[in-house]
Formats: structure tokens, C-alpha cells, sequence
């Protein structure tokens, strides 16, 4: 097993693996970018190529590329570890991972379905619907990469063939494929054009099916998708990001459109920068992905969309995370697939002249309301304020502030003076995931920061106070005496990982974080000092720190003595209170001693 993952990181390198779902930015040795797992402005999240690790020094969460592929994806092991030894082309026959685990389950029980589907194109109604699908622009290539296909007017086409081949109703009951009813399960699809719906890592995680023949029960449901499941939540996932997301990364901007066949379609026209969301508005999650590759997003929907709750919220929640927003607008009555099919270059134009969102939201307020009447200055302001507020970057509010009062022909400080009582309204969902952040102890800090100085400057092994190898932590003491006593026997030391046979794997880990912390820390601190003078500061720093760590314990062993010595005056114990009386003055000492 240990030789298997060593053999996927050897073949894989965690640059290109988190830059898959980051836009990394160089900064000298390393590369950061803006952490997926908790909201930041200000880049905090480190991934280093030499030690093949990430960490997020404002979160605190970090590891190899397994622990980025499990928190990103919200999967365990099991699955981190296929999906990286696909990407690396290693075999995993040899290791046994439980592939009948639930969710394994779905993904091959919805592998196998998309190939069900896609074969019923060959029965006669199959052929029709195909037909559409040409007929409404869809080419055959297109057809054949997003693996449409065909859901046959049948009770149990589908649950008989995965029956077959060894699946039972109740995993594909949780797959979303079939329904219980009151006289046993049926095919929730059935006489529909189905659209297989994949995750970032191009798994399928569920369908969509439109209308194709009238069945009994859901004729008048023209779009019916899947439900949510063990790999399936709508509010996380987008149509079309596995194929979009490189193009999106060069381009610098993403478009999003309201439909499948609109994704298709797009990508069909060369915009493969085109996603979807899957019958909901733009979530919380849904931006968090967005925010991997791009910050400029082109959104396309229906011209009212304005008062639209639901659309609004999503904008609204885009603004407030600092995304660049833009509105194609279309033709009235045309969708991008339509205004693709019949008039490309006004599709083309319409992504060319994309209107910033806040030029958009002034035209529909100045639209509704009179600028010149007292009521409709009320009545514009009302509706532009709440969204001017939730831009984050003050610049920009301030560009949008003094537009408004130009333009309504008031002092800015009146203006402002409303800003500051307007109400934006909550744009977070209380389902919105948050990441705890792990809070460490002083002491917890203190040590690290002395294992990144020792690790980083081994010759100063020999300004260690052998005190604190006795009151640090184990996992400390630990490395601090194996890393000592590796340096003496080395001389010199380039790289601890060529050493990892001396070290235990949380060890290994565990220097390999503090050493990226120390070059993120020294990078920033660069410019400042030359070499000689970066010596003397961190010997100058382990110094202040191992004083700093002695005095965090005496004190915490004062406490211990003063809840004693009340135990003991109650026991009437003089000779045991005086001793503890003398130790007590005596770590007193000790600590006013460090303090001067």
C-alpha cells in the first residue's frame, strides 16, 4: 500500500494537481493562491513544488496532494486515491479499498447507465430523438462527447439492466435512477433526452433528463433532474466544468448560461469556457468552484432577471466575494443555443459587449424610476444602494457612490449618510459550509516556531536549551532530538526528506509544513536583511523563543503549585507547605528573571 502512494507521488506533482482547482500564482520558490476551504481576500494558501506539500496559513489546513484531493472533493481516502492513480496511470488491482463502498457504488452504477442510455439511440423512438437533437443544432461530435442519450418510454428498462448486472434496487433507489412506488421501483427517466451531469474530476454524479415522449405521471415537467445523493447536491455542482475549467483558466473569465443544451451548444461555437448551474441559482458552493479558476464571470440570462429573488441572490453573493461580473444580453425570447443555432455573430457580439453588472443595475433603476422626482430619487437609491454596499473593494464602492450622486444630482455625503443605513440582507444559506479553524495553544506555536528556526538553521542546534527538550510536547522533543542528532552525524544537511528512513511519517509531514511556513516567512523578509544579518535574527529569535516557551510552562506549573498549596493548608501539612512555598517563590523568581 505505502508503495503505491509513494508511486502517484512520484508520477504526479502537486503544482498540477491543486492547479486543476486553483489559479496558482508564482511567488519565489512557491505558489499561492486564495484557499478553498475558508473565505479570504488576501492569498494565504501556499503550495510548495520542492516539498510537494500545501498549507493555508490562515485556515491552518494543509498536507500532500491525497489531503487536498479528500478536503476539495469532500471524499475519503479510498476515492482521493483513484482519482490520483488514474491521473498517474498506476494500477490499483493489488490493493483492496472496499469498491463497495456507497458511493463507489453510484459512480460505476451511473457509469454503466450512461451507457445504457446512450445505446437506446439505436431503437426506432432512440433515432427520433436523436433527430432532435440534430435538428436543434446539436452535431454528432457533440453528441457523442457529452454522452447524450435516451431514456425508452419503459417502467424498468433501466432497473432490469442494472439488475442484471448485479446491482440492487435500493443502491440504484440511492443512485436517484429509479423511484419506489406502490407497487415496487420503476425508471424515474423514462421517454426522455438524457444529459449526464459529471463532477470537476469528469465523474458522473447524475442526469438530466428533457421531455421527449409524453409518460404517464411527470408529462408536464419539461426538464426533470436527478435528486440529490451521495455524489449528487445541485447547489454544488456546475454542467460542464470537467471540460471547461482549462479553457476558463486562459481565458481569464467564465461565461454561465442557464441550460444544458446552452452549455452544449456554446462549447459547439468554441466558447469552451461555458458552464451551468443545474436548476438553481448561483450558490455559495457554486462560486467557491468558479473562484478556483477565474474571478471574471459573463452571465447570461434572461433579460428580466432583475427582481428575480433566487438570480438575485447569486449575484448578489458573487459581488460580495469581489468577482468581476458582466451581463450578455440577448435578443428577447432567445436563449444562447437558439441565438447560436440562428445568428452566431450576435451571440458573438453579445459576449464581446458584455455590460458590467453595476452599468446594468443603473440602467433598470434609472428605467423604473423618474431622477428627477423626489420619489424617484428615493425609489433609484433604494434599489442601488443595498448592492453598491456589498462590494468589498472601497475603491470601486466609491466610483459607483459618486456616479449615483452625480447622476441624481446630490451632495456625496448625503449619499454616503444612506449607505451606512442600508440594510444588504444575508446572501449566505445556513447550509453554507465553514471551516473551523484549528486554534493552537501558545505553547503549540512557540514550538513550531522553533522547529522551523532549528530545521531551517540545523547549526543552531548548538544555542538549544536542553529545558525545553524537557518541558516541549512528545511529537516535539521528538523531532527536535532525531533532527540533532541526524545534523551531528551528518555535518551538513540540504534536504531532511532524503532522510525520511530517520523520521516517522507524521514526523516527516510535520517538518515539511513548518519548513514551507519558514520560507513563506523568510521570503517576505528577503529584501530586508542580507545573509550575515538573517543569522543573526533567527538566532536572535530561537533565543526569545525557547525563553518565551520555559516561561509559558513555569507559569503553568505556578498555577499547579498555588491550587496545591490551598490543598495543603487544609490538610495542615507544614512541612509540605513550606517546601511548596519555597518552589513557589523560586518559579517566581525564574520567571521575573526571564521577563527582565
Amino acid at each position: 500500500m505505502d508503495s503505491i502512494i509513494e508511486e502517484i507521488k512520484n508520477r504526479l506533482d502537486i503544482v498540477d494537481v491543486v492547479g486543476d482547482y486553483l489559479k496558482l500564482e508564482k511567488t519565489g520558490v512557491n505558489y499561492r493562491a486564495l484557499c478553498p476551504f475558508h473565505s479570504e481576500k488576501t492569498p494565504s494558501f501556499f503550495v510548495s513544488p520542492t516539498r510537494q506539500i500545501w498549507k493555508c496559513f490562515g485556515c491552518g489546513a494543509g498536507g500532500d496532494i491525497f489531503k487536498f484531493v479528500m478536503m476539495i472533493e469532500g471524499i475519503e481516502f479510498p476515492e482521493a486515491l483513484k482519482i490520483l492513480a488514474e491521473r498517474a496511470g498506476v494500477e490499483l488491482r493489488k490493493y483492496d479499498f472496499k469498491e463497495n463502498s456507497a458511493r463507489q457504488r453510484i459512480f460505476d452504477i451511473n457509469q454503466l447507465a450512461v451507457k445504457f442510455f446512450q445505446k437506446q439511440f439505436q431503437s426506432k423512438t432512440g433515432q427520433e430523438a436523436k433527430k432532435y437533437l440534430l435538428s436543434r443544432g446539436i452535431n454528432e461530435e457533440s453528441i457523442e462527447e457529452w454522452e447524450i442519450g435516451y431514456a425508452p418510454n419503459k417502467w424498468k428498462a433501466l432497473k432490469d439492466f442494472l439488475n442484471s448486472k448485479g446491482y440492487k434496487d435500493e443502491e440504484i433507489e440511492k443512485a436517484g435512477l429509479i423511484i419506489k412506488g406502490e407497487t415496487g421501483f420503476y425508471d424515474r427517466f423514462r421517454g426522455r433526452i438524457i444529459f449526464p451531469i459529471w463532477n470537476v474530476n469528469s465523474q458522473v454524479v447524475g442526469f438530466g433528463g428533457r421531455i421527449f415522449e409524453k409518460v404517464t405521471g411527470d408529462e408536464k415537467a419539461k426538464y426533470l433532474n436527478i435528486p440529490n445523493s451521495l455524489v449528487y447536491n445541485k447547489s454544488r455542482i456546475l454542467y460542464g466544468i470537467d471540460k471547461a475549467k482549462r479553457e476558463a483558466r486562459e481565458k481569464e473569465k467564465m461565461i454561465l448560461v442557464e441550460g444544458y443544451t446552452d452549455v452544449i451548444m456554446t462549447h459547439q461555437a468554441g466558447y469552451r469556457n461555458t458552464v451551468a448551474t443545474c436548476g438553481t441559482a448561483l450558490t455559495n458552493f457554486h462560486l467557491k468552484i468558479l473562484g478556483r479558476y477565474v474571478q471574471n464571470l459573463i452571465l447570461c440570462f434572461d433579460a428580466d432577471f432583475a427582481g428575480e429573488s433566487a438570480t438575485e441572490r447569486g449575484i448578489n453573493l458573487a459581488l460580495s466575494q469581489g468577482f468581476d461580473l458582466k451581463i450578455a444580453r440577448l435578443p428577447a425570447d432567445k436563449d444562447p443555443a437558439d441565438l447560436i443555432r440562428e445568428n452566431p455573430k450576435l451571440w458573438q457580439e453579445a459576449i464581446d459587449k458584455a455590460m458590467p453588472i453595476m452599468e446594468f443595475y443603473f440602467e433598470v433603476a434609472f428605467s423604473k424610476f423618474d431622477k428627477n422626482s423626489l420619489s424617484g430619487k428615493k425609489g433609484i437609491s433604494k434599489f442601488l444602494l443595498p448592492v453598491i454596499k456589498r462590494i468589498p473593494n472601497k475603491i470601486e464602492q466609491g466610483f459607483w457612490i459618486q456616479r449615483l450622486a452625480r447622476e441624481l444630482r446630490l451632495d456625496e455625503r448625503y449619499v454616503y449618510e444612506e449607505l451606512k443605513k442600508t440594510e444588504t440582507g444575508e446572501v449566505y444559506s445556513k447550509e453554507e459550509d465553514r471551516v473551523l479553524e484549528q486554534r493552537k495553544s501558545k505553547q503549540e506555536i512557540i514550538e513550531e516556531n522553533i522547529l522551523k528556526i532549528l530545521l531551517s538553521h540545523p547549526d543552531l542546534f548548538e544555542e538549544l536549551d536542553e529545558e525545553i527538550l524537557r518541558v516541549g510536547s512528545p511529537l516535539f522533543s521528538t523531532i527536535i532530538e532525531k533532527a540533532r542528532n541526524l545534523y551531528q552525524e551528518k555535518k551538513e544537511i540540504q534536504d531532511w526528506n532524503e532522510y525520511s528512513e530517520y523520521f516517522s511519517d507524521d514526523e516527516l509531514e510535520k517538518i515539511n509544513i513548518l519548513l514551507l511556513e519558514y520560507e513563506v516567512e523568510e521570503e517576505k523578509e528577503i529584501d530586508k536583511r542580507s545573509k550575515d544579518d538573517s543569522r543573526v535574527f533567527w538566532r536572535q529569535s530561537l533565543e526569545a523563543c525557547q525563553k518565551e516557551l520555559i516561561k509559558i510552562i513555569l507559569k503553568e506549573r505556578l498555577k499547579g503549585l498555588t491550587e496545591e498549596i490551598k490543598l495543603v493548608e487544609e490538610e495542615k501539612n507544614q512541612k509540605r507547605l513550606s517546601n511548596l512555598i519555597k518552589e513557589f517563590y523560586s518559579l517566581r523568581k525564574r520567571i521575573e528573571k526571564l521577563n527582565s
